[in-house]
């Protein structure tokens, strides 16, 4: 019911996370970023603490591939699971078990890894990872182009109803944490409006956080 792509920035290091679901807020359960670590999705029966547990792993100086063994190995269930990871350095690696759920597919290369399940198409990963190869501009925009790729490849079998985008760079915070929980509409179209709004703001917010006096004005449009 899931297809998602975790994503760096061989520019900038920041990673991030774009999903999106027929299940309502998909990102509240699904994704995963710290800076200077990495980004996970962890979907298909989901198991919210396999997340933190892959970025703890990497934390403590696993890579993505040896992050995603070690909870291959250990998590409780993994034949229900998926779970993609990229790693601080770039690397990438996927998991997907036995017992996921309808079509599924996955795909990765340096820098990024999508996967799905209930899939109209098993190709639908491999389309998510060229349409965010091919991309140009910040992380988010090219995490976005890959959820459309996604799309246009034929995405989940059925309709999706939710989406988010989850960034992280530099701070202990998520820079940008974007959700769609619900709509009857196209949650991917929404989430790309909501993002071209906020990306402008975004160092605003990470800069009034750390020294508000040095900061820029707090007249931005939509500031708090």
């Amino acid at each position: 019911m899931t297809f998602s792509i975790v994503a760096r920035c061989a520019e900038t290091r920041m990673v991030g996370v774009a999903v999106s679901s027929s299940s309502p807020a998909v990102a509240a359960r699904c994704a995963y970023a710290r800076a200077g670590v990495g980004a996970v999705a962890s979907q298909n029966v989901t198991d919210p603490t396999l997340g933190p547990r892959a970025l703890d792993l990497m934390a403590a100086g696993a890579d993505a591939a040896e992050a995603v063994a070690i909870l291959r190995r250990t998590a409780a269930h993994s034949a229900y699971r998926q779970l993609l990871v990229v790693d601080a350095a770039g690397g990438s690696a996927l998991h997907s078990g036995d017992r996921v759920l309808g079509v599924w597919g996955e795909a990765r290369a340096e820098n990024v890894a999508c996967g799905g399940n209930l899939l109209a198409d098993p190709g639908v990963p491999q389309a998510m990872v060229a349409g965010f190869q091919a991309a140009r501009g910040p992380l988010g925009d090219r995490l976005l182009a890959a959820m459309q790729a996604a799309l246009d490849a034929g995405g989940e079998e059925g309709p999706v109803h939710s989406a988010g985008l989850l960034l992280a760079r530099e701070v202990s915070w998520p820079v940008a944490d974007l959700r769609i929980d619900w709509t009857d509409g196209d949650p991917i179209a929404e989430l790309a409006a909501l993002w071209r709004r906020y990306a402008p703001q975004m160092d605003a917010y990470v800069a009034r956080a750390l020294n508000p006096a040095a900061a820029p004005s707090y007249g931005v449009p939509g500031d708090e």
